[in-house]
């Protein structure tokens, strides 16, 4: 057992002081992986356990004059530590086939070393993504990918920036950094608010974007597995095997928001469109039954009507014969107009109660407003 203990503690001597980079001793967080380590399992504890419990019984903070700012500043970042990649090498004659690691005193490689070291300092930064989701409550924001993401990077980039702050695979930091130069101006666009969504459009493309980052990225690392280069092929496999996995995490995601969301979205409107009890209170309770309702009140309109000039002329000639020549014509006109009238209207209402028309008091609505509120309550209903 104290062999093995021996054994362990001599290849951590060898690995972390005689193999690393000198050039990055005393370099903040550069003298041994542990500070790095605890920084990362605490962003996993803070944004999955002590941030939501936090928030439980708290309104959501309001961030969007903070969240522009940040993004801004993500932005400027992120395209500066691009440039200096490029004026580290990539734009003044690094090979895309195989480039060594440069560890001598130049004051090209020196560049490149430090922007290696400011691009794993910015993997810390974009810790604040997360911590505005737990803020806004957006816990569901909060998703595996996005803290496997964020969460690993710091320590995958420390190893690069410690044993190989150089070299072939400083490809990944400058196409990484430029995908940031683009997303961070999405969500600064998102944070100003909806008069801005329209410059927006190309979200879709944004993921799709970052796929093809991490396409680029595995392609580059794996063709050394077919050339000869002086450059550490443990690098090739942890930098091409980092891309890989992110490429089938962002796919799964890509998957999942695009093309099942939108099939469920489509399932969900034409179940709707087809939904039986919607359609027949629309054909059913609503046209057959105001149609029914229009035939009751004309049909006791005219019953009424014709029934009340008949009742209203035989009785106004049998009061006229009992009165009196002289006075029958009279009696018979006043009496026929008011008995018409009344029965008539008794009878035209008995009519219009046979033929489906309910009468309605006098501060009713009309039956126009009637039908309208008919429909709206029987839409209202089936679609709830």
């Amino acid at each position: 057992m104290g062999s093995l203990i021996e054994t362990v503690v001599d290849g951590y001597h060898d690995l972390f002081t005689n193999r690393r980079d000198a050039r990055v001793d005393g370099w903040l967080f550069m003298d041994s992986p542990w500070p790095t380590f605890f920084i990362c399992v605490s962003y996993v504890l803070i944004v999955k356990v002590i941030g939501p419990q936090y928030m439980t019984n708290r309104p959501p903070f309001q961030l969007r004059n903070i969240l522009v700012a940040y993004n801004a500043f993500q932005v400027v970042f992120s395209a500066w530590i691009f440039y200096e990649f490029g004026m580290g090498g990539w734009f003044r004659g690094y090979s895309y086939r195989c480039q060594p690691v440069d560890y001598s005193q130049n004051p090209m490689a020196i560049r490149m070393t430090h922007a290696s070291w400011w691009y794993y300092f910015s993997k810390f930064t974009e810790f604040f993504d997360t911590f505005f989701f737990v803020l806004h409550k957006k816990f569901e924001h909060v998703s595996t990918l996005h803290v496997i993401h964020h969460g690993c990077m710091p320590m995958s980039v420390w190893f690069g920036v410690k044993f190989t702050p150089g070299g072939h695979s400083t490809f990944f930091g400058l196409i990484n950094s430029f995908v940031h130069i683009v997303m961070y101006a999405y969500y600064m666009l998102a944070a100003m608010g909806p008069r801005y969504r329209r410059y927006i459009w190309w979200k879709k493309y944004l993921t799709n974007f970052q796929m093809v980052q991490f396409i680029m990225i595995f392609s580059h690392a794996f063709q050394l597995c077919f050339t000869e280069c002086k450059y550490p092929r443990a690098f090739m496999w942890w930098i091409g095997g980092h891309a890989v996995m992110f490429f089938f995490l962002f796919s799964n995601f890509y998957v999942k928001a695009y093309f099942k969301g939108a099939a469920k979205a489509k399932e969900y409107a034409n179940g709707f469109s087809r939904f039986s009890s919607y359609n027949g209170y629309a054909n059913g309770n609503i046209s057959n039954g105001t149609t029914k309702l229009l035939n009751g009140h004309a049909n006791g309109h005219a019953n009424g009507h014709a029934n009340g000039h008949a009742n209203g002329h035989a009785n106004g000639h049998a009061n006229g014969h009992a009165n009196g020549h002289a006075n029958g014509h009279a009696n018979g006109h006043a009496n026929g107009h008011a008995n018409g009238h009344a029965n008539g209207h008794a009878n035209g209402v008995h009519s219009e109660e046979n033929n489906g028309y309910v009468p309605q008091a006098p501060a009713s609505p009309s039956f126009s407003t009637r039908a309208r509120r008919l429909m709206c309550m029987n839409v209202d209903a089936a679609m709830d």
